[in-house]
C-alpha cells in the first residue's frame, strides 16, 4: 500500500510578528534601527518629539506641587478646627486630582517611546527620521525568526484528513527539501468565499528556512493497493 497524499500550497511565516504603530502623534527624532537589525525585548526602536506632552507634565508636576502644599497646609489647619471639613474635602480633592494629571501625562510621555515586544528582526520599515508618526500610521515590524510555521489554505473536502496535533510533511524548495512538523493550529469554520480552512503547521528550525517562502503541505488522504 502507498499513500496518497494531496498538495497544498502555502507560505513560511514567523509565529511571533508584530507591526508597531505610535499611539499618539508627533515628529519621529529617532529612529535607531535598520532592515534586518536583531532587536531584543525593551530595546527602544521609535522615539517621538512630542513637545506638548512634555509641557503638559510640566504644568501638571506644577499643579500637584501647589495643591500638595495647599492640602498639607489645610490639613494642618483641619487639625487645628480653624477651618471646615468642607474647605478640607475641597483641598483633599484637588490634590488627588492634581496626582491623577502627573500620572496621565506620565503616561502619555510614555507613549513618545516605541520599544521592542519581543527578542526578533526588524523585517519591514515605513517610516525614517523626520517623518510624522500617527496612530494607526505602521512605523516596523518585527518577526522572531527562531519559530516558524508553514500556513495554508486547505479545501474542506481534505481538511477532516487533517487533526491538531498530527505530524505533517511540507515541501520548501529554498530551504533544501523536506521538512516534518506538527499541526498548531487549525481554523474552527470554513472561509465562505474560499472554502478552505487555514491550517497551521509549526516547523523545526532549519538553515536557509525563513519567513516568506513558498511552501506546499503533504496531506495524506488515503492508501492506493498496487501490484
Amino acid at each position: 500500500a502507498q499513500t496518497t497524499n494531496e498538495e497544498v500550497v502555502g507560505t513560511v511565516r514567523a509565529k511571533l510578528h508584530a507591526t508597531l504603530e505610535a499611539q499618539l502623534s508627533g515628529r519621529i527624532a529617532r529612529l535607531p534601527v535598520v532592515l534586518g537589525q536583531r532587536v531584543k525585548a525593551g530595546e527602544l526602536i521609535v522615539r517621538l518629539d512630542a513637545p506638548e506632552i512634555a509641557a503638559r507634565l510640566d504644568q501638571a508636576d506644577a499643579s500637584q506641587e501647589q495643591a500638595e502644599r495647599d492640602w498639607k497646609r489645610i490639613s494642618a489647619l483641619f487639625g487645628q478646627q480653624a477651618v471646615t471639613r468642607a474647605e478640607y474635602d475641597a483641598a483633599d480633592a484637588r490634590h488627588r486630582v492634581a496626582k491623577g494629571a502627573v500620572v496621565e501625562a506620565k503616561a502619555m510621555m510614555g507613549y513618545a517611546e516605541i520599544v521592542a515586544p519581543f527578542d526578533g528582526v526588524v523585517t519591514r520599515k515605513w517610516a525614517d527620521v523626520g517623518d510624522l508618526a500617527a496612530p494607526g500610521k505602521p512605523l516596523i515590524s518585527i518577526e522572531d525568526p527562531t519559530a516558524l510555521q508553514l500556513e495554508a489554505d486547505v479545501p474542506e473536502a481534505i481538511a477532516p484528513h487533517i487533526q491538531r496535533d498530527a505530524w505533517l510533511t511540507a515541501s520548501v524548495d529554498a530551504a533544501g527539501g523536506v521538512l516534518t512538523g506538527t499541526v498548531g493550529e487549525i481554523a474552527p469554520a470554513v472561509d465562505p468565499i474560499s472554502r478552505t480552512f487555514r491550517v497551521k503547521l509549526d516547523l523545526p528550525q532549519k538553515p536557509g528556512l525563513m519567513s516568506g517562502q513558498f511552501a506546499r503541505l503533504l496531506v495524506p488522504v488515503g492508501e492506493r493497493h498496487s501490484l
